[in-house]
């Protein structure tokens, strides 16, 4: 019998690792991924779920691409140089200041088997569930992506679809927030 539980928007954090214009150039469908990035910032906020990000090395990676930089502005976000964001302090710092009801760490961004897994491995580390949105991360190539995702469904991370994730965390139609996202759904939708 399951233990697992439907996630709430309270249970949340949404973590978003290094969509980087430098990077980005070279990532396997990073369209995709910069699109389901910017479908989830919108769904987080609206849904009040707390948002954390960090850059790799920016003065050598850059900045965010342009789609994601212009909607992270007032988002935590430190630069590390560690693949595994959670053994950088800044980063640390403010996980160790979200509310304790937060128990998943919606992770999305670049690359699935390198700042992904490491950062994974991290919230594993704390007793939290990494919930990685397949659709939302990549790698430079599809092999490393695809046997990033392996890897992090045998370490117990909760690997599955942006959508997925969405109607979950919604629950049921007809309320204001299912109204309210709707449209974002839609859009959304097309675009995939």
């Amino acid at each position: 019998m399951s233990h697992y539980t439907l996630l709430r928007p309270a249970d949340c954090c949404l973590h978003i690792i290094d969509p980087q214009k430098n990077l980005m150039k070279q990532i396997y469908e990073a369209d995709r991924v910069t699109t389901v990035i910017k479908f989830l910032i919108t769904c987080a906020g609206l849904l009040n779920i707390p948002m954390l990000a960090n850059t790799q090395y920016l003065k050598g990676l850059g900045p965010y691409v342009d789609e994601l930089e212009e909607m992270v502005g007032d988002i935590p976000r430190p630069d590390k140089m560690e693949f595994g964001a959670y053994n950088n302090e800044e980063t640390q710092s403010i996980v160790d200041g979200l509310s304790d009801s937060i128990s998943t760490i919606i992770m999305v961004g670049v690359e699935t088997h390198i700042c992904i897994y490491q950062s994974a491995v991290g919230v594993l580390q704390r007793g939290l569930t990494p919930w990685i949105v397949a659709d939302g991360t990549s790698s430079r190539s599809i092999e490393n992506y695809q046997l990033g995702l392996e890897r992090l469904r045998q370490l117990g991370a909760i690997v599955g679809p942006a959508e997925m994730l969405v109607y979950e965390l919604l629950g049921k139609a007809g309320t204001s927030q299912f109204k309210e996202l709707l449209p974002h759904i839609i859009e959304f939708s097309k675009q995939n």
